[in-house]
């Protein structure tokens, strides 16, 4: 399998610059396999004519049958429908088909083909051509995914998603296969999804509407976080909503990824979608992740990565053969750049020490939650056998019918955490640094600032590892190459007298809840004008704000009686002040507020005191008004009016009787009030039982299903079959 990966980097090397008589038309590259024609056909019937788009067709034939699918394809749409031809250059309103037994790629504006190397069952020529897609980025390149068994396709989607194209996929639900739809949709790549006869409509408007607004080529300067205007504007939404100031990056890539955005939604201006982003918080969500480019896979730029080896190798020489390997993978997206270090550290720790087991600890970080958690589960599709030697896949993967694991022995020295590197602080006393890919798509202040975090956090000694088209600035000062073009730098000491750096970083923010995010994000003024507002208009009692987890935001009027300081370090949280008697009551309604999102009182609590006992009526509202104060709650106290005993009938000669029945009646009715609060207690406890146990039969349910689709998934060693169901379609 090591021929694949020379092979396919090899044609990578050769591509050359698109010629000057290069047409400038999208090309949109379409990939099937089983049940692929079928689909072919309804995508290809709802093509306009004159779209203005070429159209590659990469499908899953049998090498030894002369296929038929261009004469099939014709016979439903009237756009030309060729056989691919080495060389031929691809032109608009024309329909391309890979022929069999080829492998197909783009060079310039021409088509190529090559002999495929991988032997029957391990082709995957749509990921091939899918990343020689992504490589001509003027105009990006659009790939589509339709009917197909296994997950070809997949890493090609990503790939083109990173480039700045566009990524459509059919529904699984209207596929008759639907394992490369489900694939691409499960790893996040898919832009689009619809069945594949309204692909087409989507396709066109939304490469139209890119195409009138004004391109971003052209170089643009920084706009700074508090520029007016619309970018401005996208960043304040960004920051307000993820907590992250995008406004450091550079504004070429920030303008691509908009537009890339803003044709998906057909928007022309950039004024209009701002507006959108205001009333659709989820798109500022995927804008988000946009922004956060995730171009990555196992070994990338192989020489690299044999000189890095070479350099660990030469540093553990002068160190204790049980000292442990640390190293951080900053920008590590979904994995792979970190367990491609793991890897390489623990082969250079044997190399130096065969008899000992080595200990490497590498932590891995990124913006993206998603991506972490991908990275945490280590399953990769079964396309990974491209970059990774045969050797390395069997001894650090475990094949399964998903693909392949990341085995227990390096899973355990990699950690994943979320980490911004250019705010939250560094990880120290670290041999190996990997900073790759992530500092070219940043502005060279945000640059600069970031080469002393690196110098501070590695060891005296320790190595840089950075991208291609990365560089550490003026040599000498912090780092130095170890030799030739390798983008391996050894940290420098620092020079006798020299100043010492301090690190303009941030405290790390403490994990809160979405609600307590808007709450934080939200400046101090406004939310207390806010609070007091709604305060005044509807509440006069002493009244607390809190978050969904009962955190303190602003407190109205005199709470003394009913709230105070827990003993110990100081800790502004409703349930730990609450007073003796109060705790239950206010948990039990405070949590059925949460779930019913309404409002829910608790009528002559009893609160313990220094000055006596006391009945409170407590209310628990869950505010639902737009703005700021959104998700919200809010918990005021009365004091409850004192319980009036029923007047006694005076009856002449029995006072004393009378006395007695007005007493009992007294006791009566709170004995009544009690196995009321009683009643509302017990079944506050039923609703949460209820809850935990439909969460339980959740838990359950998913676990159910990812037993079964573990059971069900087919993958590439199906690929036979494929090619069976293709040929029997097209007899």
């Amino acid at each position: 399998m090591a021929e694949p990966t020379q092979r396919r980097r090899a044609t990578k090397q050769k591509a050359a610059p698109a010629p000057a008589n290069d047409a400038p038309c999208p090309i949109v590259g379409i990939g099937a396999s089983a049940g692929g024609l079928e689909a072919l056909e309804a995508f290809l019937s709802h093509v306009p004519i004159d779209s203005g788009l070429a159209y590659v067709v990469i499908q899953h034939m049998d090498p030894t049958h002369q296929g038929m699918l261009t004469d099939l394809l014709q016979r439903v749409t009237s756009i030309p429908v060729t056989q691919v031809t080495d060389g031929i250059m691809v032109r608009p309103n024309c329909v391309y088909v890979i022929p069999p037994n080829t492998d197909l790629s783009l060079e310039g504006g021409r088509l190529r083909l090559t002999a495929p190397t991988e032997r029957r069952g391990l082709r995957l020529p749509i990921d091939h051509f899918f990343e020689s897609l992504a490589e001509r980025t003027s105009p990006p390149g659009i790939g589509v995914i339709l009917s197909g068994m296994g997950s070809d396709g997949t890493v090609g989607l990503g790939a083109i998603k990173a480039s700045g194209g566009a990524t459509f996929v059919q529904d699984p639900m209207s596929a008759r296969f639907d394992g490369m739809p489900s694939s691409a949709i499960a790893a996040k790549v898919a832009d689009i999804i619809a069945p594949a006869n309204a692909l087409p409509g989507r396709i066109v408007a939304g490469v139209h509407a890119a195409l009138r607004r004004t391109p971003s080529d052209a170089a643009a300067p920084p706009v700074p976080a508090e520029t007016p205007g619309d970018l401005g504007a996208v960043f304040d939404l960004l920051l307000a909503r993820t907590g992250r100031d995008f406004s450091q990056y550079k504004p070429h890539t920030v303008n691509r990824r908009l537009e890339r955005r803003m044709s998906l939604r057909q928007i022309d201006q950039l004024a209009t979608y701002v507006g959108y982003l205001r009333e659709n918080p989820q798109e500022i969500d995927l804008l988000f992740k946009e922004l956060l480019i995730g171009v990555t896979s196992f070994f990338r730029d192989p020489a690299e990565w044999d000189s890095l080896k070479e350099a660990l190798a030469e540093s553990l020489t002068s160190r204790a053969p049980s000292q442990s390997l640390r190293g951080w993978v900053a920008g590590c997206s979904t994995g792979e750049e970190a367990y491609s270090m793991a890897i390489i550290c623990r082969e250079a720790l044997e190399a130096q020490s065969p008899s000992k087991s080595p200990a490497v600890q590498i932590f891995a970080t990124d913006l993206d939650p998603d991506a972490i958690n991908r990275a945490r589960a280590g399953v990769y599709p079964a396309s990974i056998a491209a970059d990774i030697s045969p050797e390395r896949l069997k001894r650090f993967f475990v094949e399964s019918e998903r693909g392949y694991t990341v085995s227990k022995s390096i899973r355990e020295t990699v950690i994943f955490a979320p980490h911004d590197v250019t705010q939250d602080p560094p990880f120290t006393k670290l041999d190996v640094v990997s900073c790759r890919n992530v500092l070219i798509y940043l502005v060279p202040k945000t640059q600069r600032k970031l080469f002393p975090v690196f110098h501070y956090a590695l060891k005296p000694g320790g190595l840089l590892f950075l991208g291609t088209s990365e560089n550490v600035g003026k040599p000498g000062a912090r780092f130095a190459p170890l030799h030739g073009k390798a983008r391996v730098f050894r940290r420098l000491d620092p020079a006798p007298g020299a100043p010492r750096v301090y690190l303009e970083t941030r405290e790390p923010r403490p994990v809160a809840s979405p609600v307590a995010k808007v709450a934080s994000a939200a400046s101090s003024s406004s939310l207390q004008a806010e609070a007091e507002r709604l305060l005044r208009e509807q509440f006069a009692p002493a009244a607390v704000l809190v978050n969904s987890t009962g955190d303190i935001l602003f407190v109205s009027g005199r709470t003394g009686k009913y709230l105070e300081p827990s003993a110990g370090k100081a800790n502004w949280n409703l349930f730990a002040m609450a007073r003796d008697g109060l705790r239950q009551e206010l948990g039990a309604g405070f949590r059925k507020a949460v779930r019913l999102q309404q409002s829910v009182t608790r009528r002559q609590v009893k609160v313990e005191s220094a000055s006596g006992d006391h009945a409170v009526d407590v209310t628990v509202q869950f505010i639902t008004n737009e703005g700021i104060l959104h998700g919200l709650l809010v918990v005021v106290f009365r004091d409850a009016a004192a319980p009036r005993a029923r007047a006694a009938v005076p009856r002449a000669g029995a006072p004393v009787t009378a006395a007695r029945v007005a007493a009992l009646t007294q006791e009566l009715s709170q004995a009544h009030r009690d196995v009321r609060a009683g009643r509302e207690h017990m079944q506050a406890s039923q609703e949460e039982l209820s809850t935990v146990n439909e969460e339980l039969q959740s838990s359950n349910e998913e676990l159910q299903s990812a037993n079964e689709e573990l059971t069900t998934s087919q993958e590439e060693m199906q690929s036979m079959n494929e090619e069976l169901q293709t040929l029997n379609q097209e007899l």
